[in-house]
């Protein structure tokens, strides 16, 4: 059952909300958070990525950038650029894009849930990474920026939704991509009691995007636990930040596939070889975006195929076999262009369909890759019944979109 509470958030004031909002850490790179920074002291980014207060040349895993990550966050606060709020609340936090909105409940997560998988993962982690997250997490103790969950829907916490948004927003802006962020905060004692008792009855929480946040947020919670003679288990550090959603509100979107070579094969070989496992069709030279499951498309020398898995091919029963992925990644990458791993293979590169079949061509077409493989996002049915079954989905699977934005709100250990 999920256990959850409410917390006591630190965030920015109305007013200067725009200003301290930034982009989650690992998006963007550190010279792409300096341009993006700018001179705006009050930028989340000098306490998420404050490599960008030292010279480009500074590793960003120095200890002092760590301990300039804990000197900003502690002057923003000085200086009233993050403000804690007095009691304990729960939040909504709502994103527009492409005039769909996707309404998430801002709570504190609890680390033995994790521990014990009943929050679930998806996706394997880096050990390194979780580490680089858990020093910050450490030094700052505080969870600065959220993990994104799922849950299965839930009518009456829908309604509550419903109820809540019906009101005037805390916070209600569009940034530069033209994503609109709203906020609102829960404050009726009895709407918070009532949350908490609805997700204790939801089995689990699911892990949308960023497994390896939650990894180190989770890990860091219980070493405190295991360091603490005193520990009680209602200690705020057992408790971590996360934005959960309702499954059907969110939307996956596809994780394409580049191609460098044909693995010694002429354009002509490679679509005969092709014909082996699936139906290929030409489509012209216009974009073709697959349109349902087990539907693919793939771009070559200027022009655009539909592949259709012939018969036999995957197994609707095997959770993960039948992932579009796996089979394109087993019967393409693999079988035809002799690419046996998507972690470590030089010649394979990825692209998240925000950048839409556009970028593909692009990159065909100016000869930096030979092919590009186009998918069929996988559903949140998929992903959830993946984690269910513990199994682990191969790499570059998921692309959710829009992003949270880090800096709306923020989660003390020590509250």
């Amino acid at each position: 059952m999920a256990k959850i509470k409410p917390f006591r958030g630190i965030r920015p004031p109305r007013e200067i909300v725009t200003e301290v909002v930034s982009r989650p850490y690992d998006v963007l790179n550190s010279e792409e958070a300096r341009a993006e920074a700018g001179d705006n002291e009050k930028s989340l980014y000098h306490i998420i990525k404050p490599e960008i207060d030292f010279a480009p040349s500074t590793d960003e895993h120095a200890p002092e950038i760590y301990d300039r990550a804990v000197a900003n966050f502690n002057a923003f606060q000085q200086k009233g650029w993050l403000v804690q709020d007095e009691d304990e609340h729960y939040y909504i936090y709502a994103q527009t894009m492409n005039g769909r909105t996707q309404y998430g409940f801002v709570i504190a997560a609890n680390v033995e849930d994790y521990m014990q998988e009943r929050i679930k993962k998806h996706e394997l982690t880096r050990r390194d990474k979780e580490e680089d997250r858990m020093k910050h997490v450490r030094v700052n103790n505080a969870n600065i920026e959220p993990v994104f969950f799922a849950f299965p829907d839930n009518d009456e916490l829908q309604n509550i939704i419903d109820r809540v948004t019906a009101g005037k927003p805390e916070y209600d802006f569009t940034t530069s991509d033209g994503f609109g962020h709203h906020f609102w905060v829960i404050d009726d004692r009895a709407t918070i009691d009532r949350v908490t008792e609805l997700f204790a009855a939801i089995p689990a929480l699911y892990i949308a995007d960023g497994h390896h946040r939650t990894a180190a947020a989770a890990l860091v919670g219980n070493e405190k636990a295991q360091n603490n003679p005193n520990h009680t288990g209602t200690e705020e550090y057992n408790y971590f930040l996360a934005v959960a959603f309702p499954a059907s509100h969110l939307n996956i979107i596809d994780y394409n596939r580049v191609v460098r070579d044909l693995n010694g094969l002429t354009p002509e070989a490679f679509l005969k070889a092709l014909e082996k496992d699936f139906v290929v069709e030409y489509k012209g030279v216009e974009e073709y975006r697959p349109a349902s499951l087990h539907d693919f498309s793939i771009y070559l020398e200027g022009r655009w195929y539909a592949l259709s898995p012939r018969e036999g091919r995957y197994d609707d029963n095997d959770p993960i076999g039948a992932l579009d992925v796996t089979i394109s990644s087993d019967l393409i990458l693999r079988d035809i262009l002799g690419i046996h791993d998507l972690r470590s293979d030089k010649r394979i590169d990825f692209v998240g369909g925000i950048r839409g079949l556009g970028e593909l061509k692009r990159r065909v077409d100016s000869g930096e890759m030979k092919v590009a493989l186009a998918l069929y996002p996988v559903s949140m049915e998929q992903l959830m019944r993946i984690a269910d079954t513990g199994n682990i989905m191969p790499p570059k699977t998921t692309w959710f979109e829009p992003k949270l934005r880090s800096g709306l709100i923020i989660h003390k250990l020590d509250d």
